[in-house]
């Protein structure tokens, strides 16, 4: 059973029992857009008790709020009681509830675009905010008195940047407005919420007009202000054409694909975080430099990331990228071992698109990717790190006692096999036998 069928099967119970129901909100408005609805919500005149009583076993968490979650065929539907809602100050969540009609329940709502009713059976729309007419128009527009729907609820300041990148909506006039007045409200948001819709923003094919937003409405300031300091910094003309630090990397965010996962999408934002704080002017050889830029900047990704609360798994994805997207540079002068050692990184498809828009952004060269797509072909018939024809334990029955010397011995009999020097345990074993001999007593 889809999602669909199993909140229209929740919705026919709710309107056989003499409740209205209706479909609210976010899945309305995507079907409007030929999207397919990521999940269903439903608005109701139950009460929460009554919602309870027709699907038992449903989770209550939000019934203070008037919202129940229900579960039906393996989905999990939103029911929320419709409502008014009392005073936030908290800027997150109303301190108190009064159950409503729809039309008011609709007043209560953040966009018009989202404050759109669906008749589950018979699919008239019913709309009590003018969001068919925006939605028809391209427009995100707050309900009511745009400051006041974002004093309530700071979050949905991001929300907004959200809603229109990600389905390509011009805010209002005076929402706009209201976006840049009430920025500093997103202080008061924890870093795990900003997080989620930072990463839905940076996620959405138009992130560069969502980042772009973010910084104009200065709510960037509050997420990475790092990146306030790439505007205006100078880079070298010869090899950035396009201009200033954030230039680069807006477009960089622009040639990405749209379904670029969010890992590199955070690697291409901060790979050159730290050219503003490395900036200096060489004027020998009239040029601009940004000596150690990707060590530093790997350093402060970090920072940036664990700031926002992002996973492990994230971390350990985006600093490495960040940490190695200059050497690149270099991968035509390696020997063969360090190029399958470079190309065995975990993330290094992701490294090779960064490192193709960085090039394709800039000064429009090629040439190491072109090599690096050509080694991928090489190095194809075998792993690129094959299992090791020396162990730890071969040193050790070698007389070696286990400390520093190991890693740099094995390391050495690996680079002989990546080269292609050494191809079975047995010419291994003797070249152990050879370093051996030759290391001074």
């Amino acid at each position: 059973m889809t999602a669909c069928a199993a909140a229209l099967a929740l919705a026919r119970r709710l309107l056989a029992s003499g409740h209205e129901a209706l479909f609210a909100g976010g899945c309305v408005r995507d079907k409007l857009l030929g999207k397919k609805p990521k999940d269903y919500d439903i608005a109701t005149s139950a009460r929460p008790a009554e919602v309870l009583r027709l699907f038992p076993g449903s989770n209550e968490v939000g019934a203070h709020f008037g919202v129940v979650i229900a579960k039906h065929c393996g989905h999990h539907v939103e029911i929320a009681t419709f409502r008014n809602d009392g005073s936030y100050k908290d800027h997150r969540r109303p301190e108190s509830v009064t159950f409503a009609s729809a039309q008011e329940d609709a007043q209560r709502r953040d966009f018009t675009v989202n404050g759109l009713f669906e008749h589950p059976q018979t699919g008239e729309l019913i709309d009590y905010v003018g969001g068919l007419a925006d939605l028809r128009a391209g427009i995100l527009r707050a309900i009511g008195e745009p400051a006041a729907r974002f004093r309530e609820d700071a979050l949905r300041l991001l929300r907004a940047v959200r809603f229109s990148s990600c389905l390509g909506l011009t805010i209002e006039a005076q929402t706009r407005a209201a976006l840049a007045d009430c920025a500093d409200l997103l202080t008061r948001i924890s870093p795990e919420r900003i997080r989620d819709e930072f990463s839905k923003i940076l996620s959405s094919p138009r992130r560069a007009d969502g980042v772009q937003l973010l910084v104009d409405s200065g709510l960037m300031r509050h997420i990475v202000p790092e990146v306030l300091a790439m505007i205006g910094c100078e880079q070298p003309p010869q090899w950035h054409p396009e201009g200033d630090v954030f230039t680069h990397t807006r477009i960089m965010l622009e040639m990405l694909a749209p379904e670029a996962p969010l890992e590199l999408c955070l690697a291409v934002l901060l790979h050159d975080i730290a050219k503003p704080p490395t900036q200096t002017f060489d004027e020998a050889a009239g040029r601009i430099r940004f000596n150690g830029h990707d060590a530093l900047g790997a350093t402060m990704a970090e920072i940036i990331l664990r700031r926002l609360r992002y996973s492990n798994e994230i971390v350990a994805a985006v600093v490495p990228m960040v940490a190695r997207h200059m050497q690149f540079m270099a991968v035509q002068q390696m020997r063969t071992a360090k190029v399958k050692r470079f190309m065995a990184a975990p993330n290094f498809p992701l490294e090779m698109e960064l490192h193709r828009v960085d090039c394709a952004s800039s000064n429009g060269f090629s040439d190491n990717y072109e090599f690096l797509q050509a080694k991928a072909v090489e190095f194809a018939a075998e792993p690129l790190i094959p299992p090791p024809l020396v162990s730890g334990r071969d040193l050790i029955q070698a007389g070696l006692a286990p400390g520093p010397d190991f890693k740099d011995l094995l390391e050495t009999i690996q680079t002989e096999q990546l080269e292609g020097r050494l191809s079975d345990r047995a010419t291994a074993l003797a070249y152990l036998q050879q370093l051996l001999a030759d290391r001074p007593s």
